[in-house]
């Protein structure tokens, strides 16, 4: 299985971000997916989840109202919109698939991370 992140950057406070997470090796739609973040010294934490079908999603209190988790399965692919970005969201961005993902547990799968930098 892998998971492969992308679209990180830098961005001004109050700016957009759109995170990608391609999947292969695995029958997507058979996995719920999930996003998590780890800034520095700090563990790491659940953002937000989707189940198979799309249709449920779940957020840390956080990021809701300012995150949209969706996912295309005829891409498998799950993404991250992130709006109103905040210095305090500045992270390393790590999507996961299966496991306890939809209840921010831990996921069988994790990918690489992308980095996420937001200037005040």
């Amino acid at each position: 299985v892998q998971l492969q992140a992308s679209g990180g950057g830098l961005v001004q406070a109050g700016g957009s971000l759109r995170l990608s997470c391609a999947a292969s090796g695995v029958t997507f739609s058979n996995y719920p997916m999930g996003w998590f973040r780890q800034a520095p010294g700090k563990e790491r934490e659940f953002v937000a989840s989707v189940t198979w079908s799309g249709l449920s999603t779940y957020y840390a209190d956080s990021v809701k109202g300012r995150f949209t988790i969706s996912r295309d399965n005829a891409k498998n692919t799950v993404y991250l919109q992130m709006n109103s970005l905040k210095p305090e969201d500045t992270a390393v961005y790590y999507c996961g698939a299966g496991g306890r993902v939809v209840t921010s547990g831990r996921p069988d799968y994790w990918g690489q991370g992308t980095l996420v930098t937001v200037s005040s």
